[in-house]
Order: C-alpha cells, then structure tokens, then sequence
C-alpha cells in the first residue's frame, strides 16, 4: 500500500499559492483598463486623461493587451515566478506612471493602482526583492511627477503626494511579507490536513479490504455501500462495485437480511445459512443495524462455518468418542440379547400368528437400534483419519463397480459421464467410500419416482476456486424448503423406516476431510449432493 506523502508538498503548496495570486493581479490588469476607459468616455469634463488622451487610450490598450498576453504564461507557468513578477511589475509600474502623467500627475488619484501589482509581487518573492519593486515605483512616480512640473502643468505640492504614496508602497512591501509567510503556513497546515486524511481514508480501505473477517454494508434500497476482498469472493467470486444491488450479487443474502429486519430478535435467525458463489463453504450471516432502525443501513458480518467446524471438531470427536463407547457397553449387548431372544421364539412353533407379529416387531425394531449403535460407532472411529492423495475418477470407477454388484442394478441405473479428466483429491479413501455410499443409498431409496430413474455421479472443479467436487443427482420428489436446513442434523429423517443419522455422518465425515457436503435443489426436479473437497496442496502446506 502507498500512502501519500506528507512532507512532499511544502514547495508545491507555496508555488500553488503564489501562482494564483499573481493570476488575481492579472485580473486586475484585465478590470482596470475596462474600467478607466469607461470613466474616459463617459465622464465630463473629464477627470482622467484629460491631459495627454492620445498616451492615456494608448497606456489603456497597452495595458489591456499586456494582460491578455500573460493569461498562457501564468496557465503553463512560465517563466520562474521570480523572472515573472519582476517582467510583469515593471510593466506595470510603465503602464501606470504613464497613465498618472497623462492625466495631470498625483491629483487624478491614478498612482494608487500601483498598490495591488507591488503588493502582490512582493507577497510571491523575497523580502529584499519586495522592497526594490517598492523603490521602483516610488522613483516612477518621482520621474512621472518632475515631468509633470516641467510641462508647467503641477503643483509643487504634488511632489509630497508623490513621497506619500512612494512610502506607502514601501509599507505595503514590508506588511505584505508576514502576511504572505502566516498565509503559506495556514495553506501548508491544511495542505498537510488534508494529506493526513487522504493517509487515514486510506489505511482504513487497506484494512477493510484485507480484513480476515467478510464485511460489507447495505442501506435501506439493498444496495452494497461497502464491500471488502473476501466478502466479494464468498458472494461473487470477484470484484463487487459499489452500489450494486445485494439481491443480482447474493438474492439468499438478500431473503436473510430481509427476514432478519422483519424479525430482529427471532432466535431462528442464528441457525439459517446460506452457500458460497462456488459453492464451497458455508457461511452464516450476522447483521448489525447503524442506525436506531433496523430498515437503515446495516452491516453484515459472513462466517465462515466451515471453519468453525473445524475447530470444534476435535472436541466432538473426544466426546462422541467415550458416548459410543458407553453405547457399546450398556446399550449393544441388552439389544442384541433381546433380538437373539425374539428370534428363538419365532422359530417354536407354539406361538399364534398373532404373536409372531410382535415378535417381527421386537426382531425389525432391534436391529434399528443395532443399526444406530453401529453409525455412532463409525463417528467415533473417525478420528483416525489417515489422508492420501489419490485420483478421484480412477477411485469413482472401482467404487461404482462394487457398488453396482452390491446393490444389483445395472450401469444405466447408477451412471457416470465420461471421467477424463484427472482430479487430484487429498481424502482419507475409507471415509470417502462409507460417505458416498450412504448418498448413494439415499439416492435409490428415496430420490427415484419410478424404478427407471437414474441416478448421475458427476466430477469436475468448482468454476471459480478450482476445487475439485463429487455430485450424486437424481430425478426424485426432491426435498421440501422448509426441511432443507435440517436434513443434515442428526435423528432429522423424513422417512419412518430410516435413522436420520446418514446425512449427518456424511457430513462429519467430509468435514473430518476438510471437505464440506451440500446439497441443492436440482434444475427440473430432483436433488444434488455435492461433496467439495480441500485443495490438496493448501492443506498438505498448513
């Protein structure tokens, strides 16, 4: 980051200012001859000009033209500034003395107009060279005015006009240089100012944009005020201008945030989530309202959730751990014994059909807790994760082998594209092939209309992070909105038969991989099941 630099415009400031009183001076050169003119024609009798009218037009239009003549180089500032007040004040002092001898001397007030050019310069240069300009045009007036008594057309007295008016440009000089110092250190104080708020409104860009944390704000229409680096890859994958609208960047975002304005306070509101751009994460939205109502401004916090699982994960496994340990114990050899038992008194044949039935629903009932009882058994063995790089596709093809002859159905029933392309993953295979196969099974049992739907296993990278991802997709009745934020919590089943424990495991077990399982609604029904794994060679580095 390059911050502007504060010391750097001393110089400059004070050339900047200089350069722009001289360009009021030339204003004034411009005015004045406008001014007199239109006092020469109008007035009668005439106070100015009316000795020599010949020099006066003539010193009027001089100076006029002389002034237009400076207008380029003061735009490309041009000579020095020195070499330039001094030309131009020498002009001026010419010009003015002239016009001051063609109207009778000191008594047509003329030699006043001497104030604003010797004032001026000597606030742009040196004090010693404000004090010689001074001299210059008291010894003007001087020559203008002996001049005048020569032609026998002055008073004697106009003399100490001349002296007055020659002192007070020496005073003028002399005030002119503090004045000229206090004003280049209030222009440098707030030159300085405002490169110290360039450098503040800079350095709290940099820190916003690089922030760890996602950020941005949004104000009461849902436009994006504000929106650092990594808020703009979770929601767009790229660069987000201001004043986007939030729902063509992120409409999920959008429907939050609208929920959460409505219902500030619902506790629900902490559970809900939402999917990166490229679908690789999860992320749960925080808002924080910046103003009394929450309908103004708000700003929102994106958290990474898959992050957090992260971190918690070696605390659940120790936990889930000792819990199916206790299952195993306390729980397992009861149930076994029972079921054991129930099958010993189906097999006598002195028992009525009617108490067969319950019997079966002793032995069906059973095995649905041993079968419980094994799924937490298979988390709490995954800590043991034993990580090897392998090839996606080259595994996908042995897994949809055994799968197929397992399972009895053919290729057209659980199918694949062509696997071309080489994907590298970094997974524990063991994982991967209990995960895939409970979506696979999932996907046979409950995401087929008829016995003649497919179901498609896809591979590829993720369009915008590259990451390699697996999907199961199938034609089926799909999952309804308001149980697609719970499939993936543990007992949650829709279905009476099943444990509500596949989902969860499936996603513990990418997690375990640092690789996250989501699941979206299909394009012309059905459901997709993505697996997204971690990119190989960030993890193997960390």
């Amino acid at each position: 980051m390059k911050l502007p630099s504060a010391a750097a415009p001393s110089s400059s400031s004070s050339t900047d200012l200089a350069w722009r009183v001289l360009s009021l001076v030339n204003l004034f050169r411009l005015l004045a001859p406008l001014l007199l003119a239109t006092l020469f024609i109008t007035l009668s009798p005439r106070l100015i000009g009316q000795t020599r009218p010949g020099i006066f037009l003539g010193g009027l239009v001089a100076y006029f033209g002389f002034a237009l003549a400076v207008v380029p180089s003061l735009r490309h500032r041009w000579p020095a500034i020195e070499i330039h007040a001094t030309v131009t004040l020498t002009i001026d002092v010419i010009i003015i003395a002239l016009l001051t001898y063609s109207s009778g001397g000191m008594t047509s007030g003329l030699a006043a107009l001497l104030v604003a050019p010797v004032g001026a310069a000597a606030f742009v240069v040196q004090q010693r060279l404000g004090l010689m300009f001074a001299a210059l045009a008291a010894l003007a007036l001087l020559v203008q005015q002996a001049m005048t008594a020569l032609a026998a057309r002055g008073d004697a007295g106009d003399f100490a006009a001349a002296g007055i008016v020659g002192a007070l440009m020496f005073i003028v000089a002399l005030g002119v240089g503090p004045l000229a110092k206090g004003l280049r250190e209030s222009e440098e104080l707030v030159r300085q100012r405002e490169v110290d708020v360039a450098n503040l409104a800079e350095l709290n860009q940099f820190i916003v944009q690089h922030l760890r944390e996602s950020i941005l704000v949004v104000d009461e229409q849902g436009r994006i005020r504000l929106i650092n680096e990594s808020a703009a890859q979770l929601l767009h994958g790229g660069t987000v201008a201001a004043g986007t609208l939030l729902g063509e960047v992120a409409p999920r975002l959008l429907y939050l945030l609208d929920t959460w304005r409505r219902h500030t306070h619902d506790w629900q509101m902490s559970t809900l989530s939402m999917v990166s751009s490229d679908g690789s994460s999860m992320m749960q939205p925080h808002f924080v309202s910046l103003d009394r109502s929450n309908a103004g401004p708000t700003l929102i916090f994106l958290e990474d959730t898959t992050l957090i699982a992260e971190r918690v994960q070696q605390s659940k496994l120790a936990a889930l751990g000792r819990l199916s340990a206790s299952i195993a114990h306390e729980i397992r050899n009861p149930v076994g014994a029972m079921s054991h038992a129930a099958q010993l008194l189906a097999e006598s044949p002195a028992f009525p059909e009617n108490e067969r039935r319950l019997m079966s629903i002793i032995t069906s009932n059973g095995e649905r807790v041993s079968t419980i009882i094994n799924n937490v058994l298979q988390l709490s063995r995954r800590d043991s994760t034993h990580q090897e790089r392998l090839d996606l596709n080259t595994w996908l093809r042995e897994f949809l082998t055994e799968f197929r002859q397992t399972a009895e159905i053919d290729d057209q029933t659980l199918r694949a594209p062509v696997l071309a392309e080489e994907l590298e993953v970094r997974v524990d295979p063991t994982h991967l092939h209990q995960l895939l196969w409970n979506l696979c099974e999932n996907a046979l049992k409950y995401g087929r209309t008829t016995a003649h739907d497919p179901i498609d296993i896809l591979t590829g990278r993720m369009p915008l992070s590259e990451r390699p991802y697996l999907e199961v997709c199938d034609r089926g009745p799909g999952i309804d909105t308001t149980d697609a934020e719970r499939i993936f919590e543990p007992f949650f089943t829709g279905d009476k038969g099943g444990t509500g424990l596949g989902l969860f495991i499936a996603r513990e077990l990418a997690q375990c991989n640092r690789a996250i399982l989501v699941y979206e609604p299909r394009v012309g029904g059905g459901s997709i099941f993505r697996i997204v794994f971690a990119d190989p060679q960030r993890w193997e580095m960390a």
